[in-house]
């Protein structure tokens, strides 16, 4: 997960000041900059440092390094989503995915993604970051949608907690894996056109049409 909000200890067990979430802020923008100007073999704690105005000593009192910085720079991003009841599943799904390729498109977004992906296929720990920072958060939307289309009838309760979970990270998978492919991987466009289609072959797979 990402480090603890403002005033609470940090992730090395120090106590002090209350942590200041423009700062916070502020670094994080300044290394997602970073990553799209220098890439991230060359981006150092030293480069956003200097671009958010801190002391290095700054972020080592909030990350260890390198690797939990630029994750939680991604996860910030991804944590703006948001799944506005459309009154239907369908609309609801077709709402975020285009939310979700509109932040792709982002330089920062696109290149912070890629970066973390990549180097994570090395990194273990990296990889364990990015599943609880990013993707375990991000399953939130997956579980209102279906709780809402639960509650309008769309779909059917699942009383098996397990058979929940699987399916929740199904449907994680399914949409955040296809549009990251077409959006970085094919460099397709994710128009309307596309999501509707997409989305159709999705209730199609959920109602069992």
């Amino acid at each position: 997960m990402r480090n603890p909000c403002p005033g609470s200890s940090s992730p090395h067990g120090r106590t002090g000041r209350p942590r200041s979430a423009a700062a916070d802020a502020a670094i994080l923008a300044a290394t997602r900059d970073a990553l799209v100007d220098l890439g991230w073999s060359k981006l150092t704690m030293g480069d956003v440092s200097a671009r958010a105005g801190v002391a290095k000593t700054t972020l080592y009192r909030r990350w260890a390094g390198k690797n939990e910085l630029v994750v939680d720079a991604v996860a910030e991003l991804f944590d703006a989503l948001e799944l506005p009841d459309r009154g239907s599943l369908e609309a609801d799904i077709e709402h975020v995915v285009l939310q979700f390729a509109q932040l792709l498109r982002r330089p920062e977004a696109r290149t912070a993604l890629m970066a973390v992906v990549a180097e994570s296929t090395r990194d273990e720990a990296l990889r364990d970051r990015i599943r609880s920072a990013i993707v375990d958060r991000q399953k939130r939307l997956v579980v209102l949608g279906r709780e809402r289309a639960q509650a309008r009838g769309e779909l059917p309760h699942e009383e098996d907690e397990s058979v929940a979970a699987h399916s929740t990270d199904l449907i994680f998978d399914v949409i955040a894996g296809t549009v990251v492919h077409r959006a970085l991987v094919s460099a397709e466009p994710v128009d309307e056109v596309w999501v509707s289609t997409f989305t159709a072959l999705l209730m199609h797979g959920l109602q069992g049409a």
